[in-house]
């Protein structure tokens, strides 16, 4: 039985110094057209449909919501689809390594999908404040349509990678995120076309505020892992390539709906 094979999204992309110097600096990069604005759109629509498949319709996206539904995350994408392109792109994992400075291995793909109507402010946080890395991770977070702050972009606090993980808390607001202890007062909107990519570290501070407009606001995040790296869950040994992973990665051949809604588990 053959599989459909999954179209070439990320183009090719060698960094040169000063961008890895920057990013080692300032904990993160701005990547503009890492894919096309057509390939984008396509992923656009591909989240949607995932989403519609798993039970939540366009519709209900362009409502205000409550304060558990303000980021839907799913790691499902079709074997195949534009999405799959861009999650298993060895261009894409080539970028995570230039950037870690070492052999790199995907570790966790979803999707961030803001509802439209006033989709409330993601509390600024660190990834490495949920599953603790002793190395380098990093988060390729790519817009698949234009962001601005009018519906709820990235923000980004430069420099705040160099701190080490933070302290940080609960939520607060009946869901598993978590939020620095302190919100930065000084942090860095991030304004993007559709194609456009942001990488940053584990450790860099990041949020978002809340998406105004009537449509979704429509991300996709692949993080990576350096390859020397460990970690620790559920209380076991450190793992990361000793054993699975721990999330699946790999696309199905059907959408499944999931047992909640949402995923918070960086």
């Amino acid at each position: 039985m053959t599989t459909s094979a999954a179209p070439t999204v990320v183009r090719p992309l060698q960094l040169a110094q000063g961008e890895v110097k920057f990013y080692k600096e300032m904990g993160y990069l701005f990547i503009s057209g890492l894919v096309s604005g057509e390939d984008a759109s396509a992923m656009r629509q591909e989240v949607l449909d995932v989403l519609e498949q798993q039970g939540i319709p366009l519709s209900r996206l362009r409502q205000g919501l409550s304060a558990g539904d303000k980021l839907r995350q799913t790691g499902e994408y079709l074997e195949g689809s534009t999405l799959d392109g861009l999650v298993n792109s060895p261009n894409l994992r080539r970028i995570a390594e230039q950037l870690m400075a070492g052999p790199s291995t995907l570790y966790l793909p979803f999707t961030g999908v803001k509802n439209g109507g006033g989709g409330g402010r993601f509390h600024f946080h660190q990834d490495n404040q949920y599953t603790r890395f002793d190395g380098p991770g990093i988060n390729l977070w790519i817009a698949l349509q234009n962001m601005s702050p009018e519906n709820g972009c990235l923000e980004i606090v430069p420099r705040s990678h160099i701190r080490g993980t933070l302290e940080s808390d609960d939520a607060g607001d009946g869901t598993a995120h978590r939020r620095v202890k302190t919100d930065p007062e000084d942090f860095l909107p991030i304004r993007m076309n559709a194609g456009d990519c942001v990488a940053f570290s584990r450790l860099t501070v990041h949020g978002s505020g809340p998406n105004n407009n009537s449509e979704p606001r429509i991300a996709y995040a692949v993080q990576f892992h350096r390859d020397d790296v460990r970690a620790v869950w559920d209380n076991q040994e450190p793992r990361l390539l000793k054993s699975s992973n721990r999330w699946s990665t790999a696309p199905v051949k059907q959408i499944s709906k999931p047992k909640e809604e949402t995923r918070d588990g960086h």
